[in-house]
Parts: C-alpha cells; sequence; structure tokens
C-alpha cells in the first residue's frame, strides 16, 4: 500500500555531471610496510586533482578493500563534497575488474584515470583535452613524455605513417632525465635503466605543430568513454599484471595511443622523497597504534606482531 506521492515525482530537474569523470583506484590493505605512505599519498593525489583540475569534472573513486582508515578518509571526503561518486567493494577485484565497473558506471563523456600514487600538475587536463579533441580515432591519451613498447601502438604507427598531416619520426628524443623521472617512480634500478634506455628507440610525431610521443601509459589516461565501453570486459583472474589487456585491446580496435610532450601528471610511487612533495596529514603506522588492549584480543596481538615483522623485513630489504 502507498499513502501519498513520492515528492521526487514533483522534482522537473536533476543535476547533470559533468563532461569529465575523473576517476581512480585505490588499494591500501594496511599502513605498514609497503604501504606506509599510501594514505599520505592518496591525500597528495586527491589533493592535487581539487587544486590543479582547470575544466569542470566529477570525482569517483573505487576503493579495492582497502583498511578502515582509508575508508574513513575517503568517507569523510564524500561527506565534504570532495568525492561526487565512491564505490566501496568488499574484497578486491583486481585493477582491471575495477576498470570494468567504473568505465561502465562513470557518468561523463570523457573518462580521466589515474592511478591514486599520480600527482596532477597544474592545467593537467586541458591539454590532454585538446589531443583527444583533435586527434582521429583516439583511444587514450597520457599526459607526461614516456617511452611506450611500439606492438602495443601499432595502429597509432599505420595511422601516422598513412596520413600526409604528420611527421612520424624515429631516434633518440626522449631525454634520460625524463625517462628516469618516471622509471625510478616505479622503483627501477637505475644501471639496469640506463642499459635498457641505450637500447631503445622513441617514436614521435608532429601533428597540427605539437609533438607528441606513440604510446600510452595504463596508470594515467585520458579518453572517451565509448571506447573504454568498447573492450568490456578487461579479464581479471589477477590483482595485478593483466593491465596490458587495456593496451592490446585499445590497439586491436585501432584506436591512438599517444603521450604528451610535456609533464602534467608525475607518477609518485609508494615513498616520497624530503624535497619533493609535502606529506598532508599525520602518518599512521604500527608504532603509533594503541598497545592496550584486553588479552582477549589475542589474535589482533598476533596479527599486529606479523605485521610488525613484515614491516621490518621491508624495510631491510629496501632500505
Amino acid at each position: 500500500m502507498r499513502i501519498g506521492q513520492n515528492p521526487a515525482k514533483f522534482i522537473e530537474q536533476v543535476p547533470q555531471p559533468a563532461r569529465v569523470t575523473v576517476t581512480t583506484v585505490t588499494y591500501i590493505p594496511m599502513l605498514s610496510g609497503y604501504f606506509e605512505q599510501s594514505l599520505d599519498i592518496l591525500k597528495i593525489c586527491l589533493n592535487s586533482v581539487r587544486e590543479n583540475t582547470d575544466e569542470p569534472y566529477d570525482l569517483m573513486v573505487f576503493d579495492n578493500a582497502s583498511c578502515p582508515e582509508v575508508r574513513q578518509y575517503l568517507l569523510e571526503e564524500q561527506e565534504q563534497g570532495r568525492i561526487q561518486y565512491l564505490l566501496l567493494s568488499e574484497e578486491n577485484v583486481g585493477k582491471a575488474g575495477a576498470w570494468n565497473v567504473i568505465f561502465g558506471a562513470a557518468p561523463g563523456e570523457v573518462i580521466a584515470y589515474a592511478d591514486s600514487d599520480v600527482y596532477y600538475y597544474p592545467g593537467w587536463l586541458s591539454p590532454q583535452l585538446e589531443a583527444l579533441d583533435k586527434f582521429p580515432n583516439v583511444g587514450m591519451i597520457t599526459g607526461m613524455p614516456m617511452w611506450s613498447p611500439e606492438e602495443f601502438s601499432t595502429s597509432t604507427v599505420q595511422w601516422a605513417e598513412e596520413d600526409p598531416e604528420v611527421v612520424i619520426e624515429r631516434g633518440e628524443f626522449l631525454a634520460w632525465e625524463d625517462h628516469w623521472r618516471h622509471a625510478r617512480s616505479l622503483g627501477g634500478d637505475e644501471a639496469r635503466v640506463r642499459k635498457f634506455f641505450s637500447d631503445v628507440e622513441d617514436i614521435r610525431l608532429t601533428f597540427q605543430d605539437k609533438y607528441y610521443y606513440v604510446g600510452a601509459g595504463h596508470f594515467q589516461f585520458v579518453g572517451y568513454k565509448k571506447v573504454f565501453q568498447s573492450v568490456l570486459p578487461i579479464p581479471n583472474n589477477r590483482p595485478m599484471g593483466q593491465v596490458r589487456l587495456l593496451d592490446v585491446a585499445i590497439n586491436e580496435r585501432g584506436y591512438l595511443r599517444l603521450s604528451t610532450s610535456d609533464w602534467w601528471v608525475q607518477h609518485l610511487g609508494n615513498r616520497l622523497s624530503e624535497d619533493e612533495f609535502k606529506v598532508g596529514g599525520p602518518q599512521t603506522n604500527l608504532k603509533g597504534r594503541e598497545r592496550n588492549r584486553p588479552w582477549i584480543l589475542k589474535w589482533q596481538l598476533a596479527e599486529d606482531f606479523l605485521y610488525w615483522i613484515y614491516h621490518r623485513l621491508f624495510e631491510f630489504l629496501h632500505r
């Protein structure tokens, strides 16, 4: 039985989404070891979106079963109106699994995706939208100069070679400083990265008086939602390691994959250097946890002890 009418029936219009949905996926299962600074880095990432985005946008965050501290932060951000769409997954469905959700759910015409450890520089969105709007059949635009394996961008090379308006060049165009700036954030060994860098060639094209690098990164990209929806579902049998399938699918369908010649985003990794970005908010680690717990919580104590061992082993191996 129903009494009266739902008041929503008398509302004549609802807010419309922005053209661009900025999206990210978070996975921070603990605040120790590898993830010791991850919450601080997430705060820096989202603050840079809010402070440095120069076009209208909605923010969508998919949390892939993070720890309670991270979820509480995200819920508070949504309550303050800083996150328009917050999706909380009970279990870690993998990065590709999260993409399957957000590519289907994002309300905007354009999806601007980045991992949750990416910093956005002032004005980052406009140049990527400019490239998105001027290139034909474009799939992914990444906002930094980078090298990418040619095998994942054969459609881009073919288009560039056939279009008389495009000048395509092969050679050494990417500076070592640019290559290492990104590679070190991925945990690369400098000696090995230098050897690799000396053995590869870049593919650069000029289109409408601007340089772009052939290839894109799956840690950050901007593209049309309809393009990403055309490649769904992306297989997600593992939490990581299958992200290349997005690159493969975009390329096989004939879409372009490109990177800008200027730095508009920066991958941070899981550690911040003291002279780089200021860490926002208090750090949370095992040392700061409450120790006065009832002895009945023996499993929690054992869990804390195991995390402590993990944290110390991580410090020993990587510092």
